[in-house]
């Protein structure tokens, strides 16, 4: 089996482009999404809602999550799980990513920040409903990396920066939105600080080796803050020097 599945993966790196390839991955994605529609409903408690917004499952269609994953890994792009990346990094669950997007009840003209630029996939769901992505990964080889492929994929939408996420990117504050997209021991007041009043932040919490807490972070107009417990998760930890 182990040798049937590496011949498997040899063929589609091989003919990535070629239409097998795309037929197999565009079929491989339905599934994928019928998948995350019935994970919405069996997790619908914690979400308060049985079905996700229509933009939000478009822009899973329409990227490309293969795209995200090294070679190897292309037989699973459209597994509903994470994937390892490299440098101790993974790209998230796409249930997660799905019901982490859909949270922020995004508008077509938002700027958002992203923490973890990780893949690229996260940026690139984002970028498809949003108008501006600006997103800040630690790791710069990782970065570097992301960078090229998004250049690539021609999000040109995604504006990419290697720096701490904990500080956020003051220069581009107030975000309408911000996405966390690894554990936070708790939440950066640099963030809270430059997110918009109205706006959402969604961000897990808690520590690599215990329970880790999404959760949903809500300004009002006025500027207070209301936190909001979604369901327990796993991520890998936010680095830096914090």
């Amino acid at each position: 089996m182990k040798k049937l599945l590496i011949f498997i993966t040899l063929v589609l790196n091989t003919f990535l482009y070629a239409d097998f390839a795309d037929f197999y991955y565009e079929n491989q994605k339905k599934k994928l999404i019928d998948i995350i529609e019935q994970e919405v409903q069996y997790t619908s408690k914690y979400l308060n809602k049985e079905k996700l917004d229509t933009k939000v499952i478009d822009a899973i269609k329409d990227v490309p999550r293969h795209r995200f994953v090294p070679p190897y890994a292309r037989i699973n792009a459209y597994k509903n799980r994470p994937l390892p990346i490299g440098y101790g990094q993974t790209i998230s669950q796409p249930y997660i990513v799905a019901i982490m997007t859909d949270l922020l009840d995004l508008k077509s003209d938002d700027k958002v920040l992203e923490i973890g630029t990780g893949s690229g996939y996260q940026a690139s769901i984002l970028s498809k409903i949003v108008k501006n992505v600006y997103t800040i990964e630690i790791i710069e080889p990782l970065a570097l990396k992301t960078n090229k492929l998004l250049k690539e994929l021609k999000y040109n939408n995604i504006h990419t920066k290697i720096a701490d996420g904990y500080y956020g990117w003051e220069n581009e504050a107030p975000f309408d939105a911000i996405i966390v997209t690894a554990a936070a021991a708790s939440i950066p007041p640099p963030l809270i600080k430059q997110l918009k009043r109205g706006g959402k932040m969604i961000i897990p919490v808690g520590s690599y080796l215990y329970v880790q807490h999404l959760l949903l972070i809500t300004k009002n107009i006025k500027g207070d803050i209301t936190i909001k417990q979604i369901m327990p998760v796993s991520f890998v930890p936010l680095t830096g020097d914090h």
